[in-house]
């Protein structure tokens, strides 16, 4: 397994990322970052991706910019432009797609918090690059999602004790999404928000995480063959 920061082309401009590769072709994933930027913890998942067979980018959608400030955080969030942004998770399903160790031709794209919901917006708009997208607890409130345009296979992960995306609000987009006649893997867990990060221990609930981890794989793993 290696990793590097690369470039990649984001309609007409250059963006940046982080990719892990395994050691032998595998199907694509782009990993989108929490609100946080493009920290370690999202570049271990990453290479966490390669370790299964995956050939994993995490863009930088903040363009180097990290925090660890909530608020911080929060002004980062909503200052992103949603636009630039999905150029950047298209550009990342582009390159995965062109590259030779991406086999077979297939990528996914999963987010978490504020990636949960970029990643799901992408795979609405962006069909032809992704094939499949897995939302964890995602929320950014300028990303409208619009289930009507779905046509890939979705799977999400919630906490039932998340109080920045209530169980009630994840429970509505499942039943949105499942009114244009799509279906969703939805799961809910008896944890919080982040529930997933294990480099928050106030928040990180690690069966729930072991659990999602293999739901992910298997969900990817069928869907990306």
């Amino acid at each position: 397994m290696s990793n590097r920061m690369v470039e990649f082309r984001a309609n007409g401009r250059t963006a940046a990322g982080y990719l892990s590769l395994p050691e032998q072709p595998g199907p694509g994933i782009v990993v989108v970052q929490e609100w946080w930027g493009l920290v370690g913890h999202i570049k271990d998942l990453a290479d966490r991706f390669a370790a299964e067979g995956f050939v994993a980018l995490a863009p930088d959608l903040y363009n180097g910019e990290v925090t660890k400030s909530p608020d911080e955080a929060g002004k980062m969030l909503m200052a992103l432009n949603i636009g630039e942004a999905a150029k950047d998770m298209r550009g990342a399903g582009e390159y995965l797609l062109g590259l030779d160790e991406v086999s077979p031709k297939k990528v996914g794209i999963l987010g978490f918090c504020m990636g949960g919901q970029l990643a799901l917006y992408a795979a609405t708009e962006f069909p032809e690059q992704f094939s499949a997208a897995i939302d964890f607890y995602g929320i950014h409130p300028n990303a409208r999602i619009d289930p009507a345009k779905l046509q890939v296979p979705v799977q999400a992960h919630f906490g039932k004790r998340d109080n920045t995306v209530p169980e009630e609000s994840a429970r509505a987009l499942v039943k949105e999404i499942e009114k244009t006649g799509k279906s969703v893997d939805a799961h809910f867990y008896d944890a919080d928000h982040a529930f997933f990060n294990d480099t928050r221990p106030e928040v990180h609930n690690r069966e729930a995480a072991a659990l999602a981890w293999t739901r992910t794989l298997e969900f990817l793993r069928q869907h990306l063959k």
